[in-house]
C-alpha cells in the first residue's frame, strides 16, 4: 500500500493557550513495498506522524492517503476498522501489551477482532510462530512465564497475525542487547522482503536506517528537514550535524579515511568486505605514486 502525506499539519490543543504544532505542512510519498526509516530527535514529530498511519489521529490540515483510505480534517474516517486491519503497528516495548492467559490466545486476539476465521488464524499462527523465532511448544504457556525477548516476539506475532499490508515499527529494538537488536531487525527485514510489506521504521539508529532502509525521512521540529536514499542523505554530514544528528559510523570512517589519504571513495552502502577491497586498491595507488 502506498502512503502519501500532502501538506499535513497536526496541532495539539488547537485554539487554546497550550496549542502545539507537532507537524507543520509535511509532504512525502512512500511507494508500496518500500522500507522507509523516519529519523529525528524527541519532539521532531515522529510519533505524531505514525499515529496518522492507522487513524489514531487525523490531520488538522492537509490530507493523508493510505492505499484507498483518506484522512482529512473534521471528517470522521470511514472504514477505520478495515484500515487498522491493514496497518500493523509495533510500538516500543510491545510486550507490555500482552494480557491473555496463553501465547496462542494473545496472538489470536487481533485477527479474531477483525473477524478472521479460526481455521485461518490457526494457519497464520503456524506460519508466524517459526518466522518470529518461537517454538510451537510455547503456544499453550502463559506469555508472562517467558523471557523478555520471547514476550516481545509474542507481541510482534500478534501484530503480524492480522496480516497487515503496512508494518510500522516504532523503535522496535528498544531495550535489547546488540545481538537481540540485530536478530530482531533481520527478522523484520526478512518479513518485509517475503511478504512485500510497506515498512516504516522509526529509529534513532543511523546504522539500522543505513542497513535496512531504501528511503530515509529526517524530521526536525515538526517539519520535513530532508529525505532521500540513504547514500544521499547520510553523506550530508554538515546538514545532519546542524540538527544534532550524526552520520553512521561507516560513513564517518570513510570521510576520515578520504581526508587523511586524499582519496575519494564514495559511499554506496557497500559492505565492510567491499569497502576493505576499495581501501586496499586505493592504498596500492598511494604506494605506486610514492
Amino acid at each position: 500500500m502506498d502512503i502519501t502525506f500532502k501538506d499535513v499539519s497536526y496541532i495539539y490543543q488547537q485554539n487554546t493557550p497550550f496549542e502545539h504544532r507537532a507537524l507543520d505542512q509535511v509532504s512525502f510519498h512512500i511507494p508500496s513495498g518500500s522500507f522507509v526509516a523516519i529519523i529525528g530527535h524527541t519532539g521532531s514529530g515522529k510519533s505524531t506522524l505514525i499515529q496518522h498511519l492507522n487513524g489514531l489521529v487525523s490531520p488538522s490540515k492537509g490530507e493523508v492517503t493510505i492505499g484507498n483510505f483518506h484522512l482529512k480534517p473534521n471528517e470522521k474516517p470511514k472504514n477505520m476498522k478495515e484500515l487498522r486491519s491493514q496497518v500493523g503497528v509495533v510500538f516500543q516495548y510491545p510486550e507490555h501489551q500482552l494480557f491473555e492467559e496463553t501465547v496462542a490466545k494473545d496472538i489470536a486476539f487481533g485477527p479474531e477482532n477483525f473477524g478472521v476465521s479460526k481455521t485461518e488464524i490457526d494457519k497464520r499462527m503456524n506460519d508466524i510462530i517459526p518466522a518470529v523465532g518461537l517454538p510451537k511448544e510455547l503456544l499453550e504457556r502463559s506469555p508472562f512465564d517467558l523471557s523478555g525477548g520471547q514476550m516481545r516476539r509474542v507481541a510482534i506475532a500478534g501484530v503480524l497475525a492480522v496480516n497487515p499490508d503496512i508494518l510500522v515499527l516504532d523503535e522496535p529494538t528498544a531495550g535489547l542487547d546488540p545481538r537481540g537488536q540485530k536478530e530482531m531487525m533481520n527478522m523484520f527485514y526478512d518479513m518485509h522482503k517475503k511478504e512485500a510489506l510497506t515498512t516504516v521504521l522509526v529509529t534513532h539508529s543511523m546504522e539500522d536506517a543505513m542497513k535496512y532502509a531504501d528511503h530515509v525521512l529526517i524530521l526536525n521540529k515538526g517539519t520535513k528537514y530532508m529525505e532521500g536514499k540513504p547514500e544521499d542523505v547520510f553523506t550530508r554530514q554538515d546538514a545532519l550535524n546542524d540538527v544534532q544528528l550524526d552520520v553512521p559510523e561507516m560513513v564517518q570512517f570513510m570521510n576520515d579515511y578520504n581526508k587523511r589519504f586524499n582519496t575519494s571513495i564514495p559511499f554506496t552502502r557497500q559492505s565492510i568486505q567491499e569497502l576493505a577491497k576499495q581501501i586496499q586498491t586505493s592504498l596500492k595507488g598511494v604506494d605506486n605514486h610514492e
